[in-house]
C-alpha cells in the first residue's frame, strides 16, 4: 500500500486548509455577514477584511450517539409514589416570564465565535454571487503597461548596462585581497635586505636569494590584473506595473421615487467594481458622488446611497453639475476622468434630448470613458433611446442594462473589456 504525505509548506498560517474548510461549511452565514458589511462600508474601504461572528450553537459538529437498546428496568431507592407499570406524564417545558433576578449559578455560557476574514477572502465572498468570480480576481489585477526600474546589480548583462563605479570598486577590493600577502612579504624582504647589506657584501648568498625573492614578489604583484571579468557588475533592471498619474471617478445616480433600495444596492455594487478596477491602474484616485432627482447636488457617500430625499427626474441637472465640476477642479490634462451613471431611465422626453446634446457637445470630449447603466427589468426608457445615438460619434461612450444582481459583473466586463488595438 502506498501512502502519500503532503509536506508542502503553508507559510505562517499553518491551519490554512482547516480555515478554508470552515469557510466552505459556513459560507451561507459568512455571505450574509459580508452583505451586511458591504451595505455599511464606503466604496473606498471595500478592500479591507471583515470580522465575522457565528453563534456557537451553529459551529458544533454532528456526532453519533449510542442509545440504550433492549428493555431496561431501573430501581430507584426511596421511591414511595410509583410502582412497576405506572405511567408517568412527560414534564412540561418551562415558560419563564423573564422577570427573574440574576442568579448565583456557576453555569457558564459561550460567546459567539468570531474570526477575521482576510482581504482576499472578503473579496472572494463579495464576488461569489456574481458570474465568473475567478475572472474578476485575475482581470482586476491586470495592468497592461509596465515601466523599467533599477533593482540592484547583476554579474551578467550587456555592455551598455555596465556599472563602472561598482565594477572598479570590486576590482580594487579584489586587488587588495589578492595582493595583500605578497605586498606584506615584499616589505619584510626589503627590510631584511637592507639590514643584511649593512653587515655583508653584495655577493653574499643570502643577499642574492633575497634579491631573487623580491624580484619574484614584484612580478607577482604586477601580474595582478587591474580589472577582471569577475569584477564586472551590470545594472539590473526589472519591469514593474506602471500606473498612470491620477484619475477621478464620477458616480451619478438617479434617486427619484422609482429608484428603490434594491436598485441602489445594485448600483453600489457596480460602482465598487469600477473603483476596484481603477485603483489597479492609477496611483491616485478621487471619487465624486452626484445624486439627482429634479435637481442635482454633490454629496458624500452616506447621503449618496442612504438619503431619503426624493422627487421627480431631471437628468440634465446632474450633467450640468458634472460639466461644471470637471471644468473647475479637474480640467488639467493630468486628470483622467471616468463617469458611471446609474438610473432606471425614466426621464422627461424633452430633458432626454438635452442630456444627449450635453454629452455629445460638452462632456464626452473631457472624459476618458462614460458608462451608462440602466437598472430596470422592463423595456428601455426614453433616456436609453436618446443615448443610443451617442456611441456613433463618441466610441468611448458605452451603455448596458442590469435587471438583477447576477447581471452586474457581466455588464461590467462588457463595459470595460479590452478593446482591439
Amino acid at each position: 500500500m502506498v501512502h502519500l504525505i503532503d509536506r508542502r509548506l503553508q507559510g505562517k498560517n499553518k491551519s490554512a486548509i482547516n480555515r478554508e474548510r470552515f469557510i466552505r461549511r459556513y459560507k451561507g452565514q459568512i455571505k450574509e455577514a459580508v452583505a451586511r458589511a458591504v451595505k455599511g462600508r464606503s466604496i473606498t474601504d471595500i478592500e479591507s477584511g471583515e470580522k465575522i461572528s457565528i453563534p456557537v450553537k451553529d459551529i458544533s459538529e454532528p456526532v453519533f450517539g449510542h442509545a440504550h437498546g433492549g428493555i431496561w428496568e431501573n430501581v430507584h431507592p426511596g421511591n414511595k409514589e410509583y410502582a412497576k407499570g405506572d405511567q408517568i406524564e412527560r414534564p412540561r417545558g418551562g415558560g419563564g416570564s423573564g422577570r427573574g433576578k440574576a442568579g448565583n449559578s456557576e453555569e457558564t455560557s459561550e460567546d459567539d465565535f468570531s474570526f477575521e476574514l482576510t482581504r482576499e477572502e472578503f473579496l472572494n465572498v463579495f464576488f461569489d454571487d456574481l458570474e465568473l468570480p475567478n475572472l474578476v480576481k485575475t482581470q482586476l489585477t491586470a495592468v497592461p503597461e509596465f515601466k523599467t526600474q533599477r533593482a540592484g546589480f547583476n554579474v551578467s548583462g550587456t555592455p551598455s548596462n555596465i556599472h563602472v563605479l561598482r565594477s572598479l570598486r570590486g576590482a580594487l577590493g579584489r586587488r587588495i585581497a589578492v595582493g595583500g600577502g605578497p605586498r606584506k612579504r615584499l616589505k619584510e624582504a626589503e627590510e631584511e635586505l637592507q639590514a643584511l647589506l649593512q653587515e655583508t657584501g653584495e655577493d653574499h648568498p643570502l643577499v642574492l636569494e633575497l634579491r631573487k625573492e623580491i624580484s619574484h614578489l614584484r612580478a607577482r604583484i604586477l601580474a595582478i590584473p587591474f580589472i577582471d571579468p569577475f569584477d564586472l557588475r551590470y545594472s539590473n533592471r526589472i519591469k514593474v506595473p506602471k500606473p498612470s498619474s491620477q484619475a477621478v471617478m464620477f458616480c451619478i445616480m438617479d434617486v427619484s421615487g422609482s429608484m428603490d433600495e434594491a436598485r441602489k444596492d445594485m448600483a453600489k455594487r457596480f460602482f465598487i467594481l469600477l473603483y476596484l478596477f481603477l485603483t489597479r491602474a492609477y496611483e491616485k484616485i478621487e471619487v465624486v458622488f452626484i445624486r439627482h432627482h429634479t435637481s442635482a447636488t454633490e454629496v458624500d457617500e452616506e447621503n449618496f446611497f442612504h438619503s431619503r430625499e426624493s422627487g421627480g427626474t431631471v437628468v440634465s441637472s446632474a450633467l450640468h453639475l458634472l460639466s461644471k465640476i470637471i471644468q473647475e477642479r479637474y480640467a488639467s490634462s493630468d486628470w483622467n476622468a471616468y463617469v458611471a451613471q446609474a438610473s432606471d431611465g425614466d426621464n422627461w422626453d424633452s430633458d432626454s434630448t438635452t442630456c444627449r446634446e450635453l454629452l455629445v457637445n460638452t462632456i464626452m470630449p473631457m472624459v476618458q470613458y462614460y458608462a451608462y447603466v440602466e437598472i430596470t427589468d422592463g423595456p428601455p426608457q426614453n433616456l436609453w433611446e436618446e443615448y443610443e445615438q451617442i456611441p456613433s460619434a463618441h466610441p468611448h461612450f458605452a451603455m448596458q442594462k442590469i435587471e438583477s444582481p447576477a447581471d452586474i459583473y457581466p455588464v461590467f466586463r462588457e463595459l470595460f473589456k479590452k478593446q482591439p488595438k
